[in-house]
């Protein structure tokens, strides 16, 4: 049978009453395996959040303001929400939302059974799903029977990708903290040493080296035009003195004066270290919170009766095209 455009409208009238029948017995059986007793009914909660553009609060608040310096109001872009979303795919934060819901058992999950995590697993990312829009903004979807724990869920995400987001860092930083933390005790030591050691040499009568020499330079050449060799003993045994120690003091004095200002710029990186180690920004922007859902969002059954119909329609009637042609074959005399 050829069916072209003039003849498929005939074709189909001619065909009516299976084709009837067979779509609308069809679309009852979808209607009914539909119905929450065949399909539970779940709930969709929706999170909307931008990432954050600093991660340090160091730099951002107490940093010097530079070019790169990041603005704490600020949105992120592709590559924080890029990060955003892996943290969110954890195994961290998917065993924390199990455990804390019970999901084994909300889902239904036999605890016996040798597939067990990965049913759980299996039914986890099919309920709870997250993605990124175009706006940079990242959502996560959450699907339930129940639309208060939909919402419960929902937010908890939300909540632990601060914590997971925190304890990643935050374990970096400790680390940091700890070697400049050391840096600055070593410093600090080594600062006091030579205040110790130029201390000593104060007590010698050694306070500043040139001013000293000149001083005493020219006192004793006035002692011994004056004749006055009492003065210019005790002046050349000064000037010995400061001879014999006057170079370590003068390498004391300026070795603590450079480190002094390393010191200072350690002890900044210390204390902004210790910041970053001790306290933590939001690294997240709430747009909407989910709140439980009134309607349900699966199934839709208007659509599963829509599909049900057309899929058994086509399939009514390529069933009754191949058996009309095969039937026809059958019935055509054979060519001598």
């Amino acid at each position: 049978m050829n069916l072209d455009s003039s003849n498929l409208i005939v074709y189909l009238y001619q065909w009516r009453k299976p084709l009837i029948i067979v779509t609308a017995a069809a679309a009852v059986a979808a209607a009914i395996f539909s119905a929450p007793t065949f399909i539970p009914p779940k709930f969709q909660s929706t999170v909307v959040l931008f990432p954050a553009t600093t991660n340090s609060v160091s730099s951002a608040l107490l940093g010097e303001k530079n070019a790169y310096t990041k603005d704490i109001l600020e949105f992120g872009k592709e590559e924080e929400a890029e990060q955003m979303l892996q943290i969110l795919y954890s195994d961290e934060i998917r065993s924390s939302i199990i455990e804390q819901f019970n999901l084994m058992k909300h889902y239904d999950i036999d605890p016996d059974s040798d597939y067990k995590m990965t049913n759980l697993y299996r039914e986890y990312e099919s309920n709870i799903t997250y993605r990124r829009t175009e706006y940079m903004s990242v959502v996560i979807d959450v699907l339930d029977t129940d639309p208060n724990l939909a919402a419960e869920i929902a937010n908890q995400i939300g909540t632990l990708l601060d914590s997971v987001k925190n304890r990643i860092q935050k374990e970096r930083a400790l680390q940091g903290l700890a070697i400049v933390e050391k840096e600055y005790k070593n410093l600090r030591y080594e600062v006091k040493m030579k205040e110790d050691s130029l201390r000593d040499l104060r007590r010698l009568g050694i306070h500043d080296y040139e001013a000293q020499a000149a001083v005493l330079s020219e006192q004793y050449a006035t002692a011994r035009i004056e004749n006055d060799n009492s003065l210019a003993e005790e002046l050349k045994n000064r000037l010995d003195t400061l001879a014999e120690y006057g170079g370590a003091y003068v390498s004391l004095r300026d070795q603590l004066k450079y480190m002094y200002e390393e010191m200072n710029l350690l002890k900044t990186r210390y204390e902004q270290a210790k910041v970053d180690a001790e306290l933590s920004l939001p690294h997240k922007f709430i747009v909407n919170e989910a709140f439980p859902a009134e309607k349900k969002s699966y199934p839709i059954r208007w659509l599963v009766v829509a599909i049900s119909m057309l899929g058994a329609f086509v399939f009514t009637l390529l069933t009754i095209i191949v058996l009309d042609t095969l039937k026809k074959a059958n019935t055509e005399p054979k060519a001598s």
